[in-house]
């Protein structure tokens, strides 16, 4: 099984390509270089099988590429940056 995660910005989400179907995304609000991640979604035939992180993990790391920074508005999207300490860097205080 091969990942892939781009950016979406049309529909303003990254998107996870999971063997060239769409298997999950999280939607974003752009705010300059401040990405506020509202919504993510895993297609059921792809829950469980660690989709949503590899998701997440990919857009967090592309952000960091890009230099850019999060708000973790989505629950999902949270929970994944205090499991996963490294990315905690890239979280903006955001009124």
């Amino acid at each position: 099984m091969s990942n892939l995660v781009e950016d979406n910005p049309a529909k303003h989400r990254f998107e996870i390509l999971v063997d060239d179907a769409l298997a999950g995304f999280t939607a974003y609000l752009a705010r300059g270089e401040v990405l506020v991640f509202t919504h993510t979604e895993v297609d059921p035939a792809f829950q469980n099988m660690g989709v949503g992180g590899a998701l997440i993990r990919g857009t967090l790391d592309e952000v960091r590429a890009r230099g850019g920074r999060v708000v973790p508005q989505c629950p999902f999207v949270a929970a994944y940056i205090d499991k996963h300490p490294e990315y905690a860097d890239l979280v903006a205080v955001y009124p």
